[in-house]
Formats: C-alpha cells, sequence, structure tokens
C-alpha cells in the first residue's frame, strides 16, 4: 500500500477515535468523499481490507490504524 494512503488512513483513525472514542468502528470506504474521484485508490484500500486481511466490513478504528501503522 502506498505511504500516502497509510497516511490518510491513520489520520482519518485518529480522528474517528478522537471524535467517538476508541470503540468507534468503520469500513474502508471512510478514507474517500462520497464521490469515488480515485478509483484506484480506493481498489487498492479495497484489495488491502478485503483480499489481504479478510477483515469484516466494519472493524474498530483502533485496529486499523495499528495494522497500518505496523506495516501489515
Amino acid at each position: 500500500m502506498r505511504q500516502s494512503l497509510r497516511d490518510k488512513i491513520i489520520h482519518v483513525c485518529d480522528q474517528k477515535i478522537a471524535q467517538k472514542g476508541e470503540g468507534v468502528g468503520l469500513s474502508f470506504y471512510a478514507f474517500f468523499a462520497n464521490r469515488n474521484d480515485d478509483p484506484e485508490l480506493l481498489m487498492e484500500a479495497a484489495t488491502w481490507w478485503i483480499a489481504s486481511h479478510q477483515l469484516d466490513h466494519f472493524e474498530k478504528a483502533v485496529k486499523i490504524r495499528d495494522m497500518v501503522a505496523a506495516g501489515k
């Protein structure tokens, strides 16, 4: 996964956790605008989320942040 996407995921997770607490869940769609203006980047996130790690649709933001930060 490219570094810019990793940075964005960590940033969004940190924001969601700060707003709603450590129990907040999210899907990979949380990292994108409602309009799909970068389908290649969306597919990269979806591939990491679904194919590489077989995560559920909604996962805890803390878990995702920690996985991305660890380089998984």
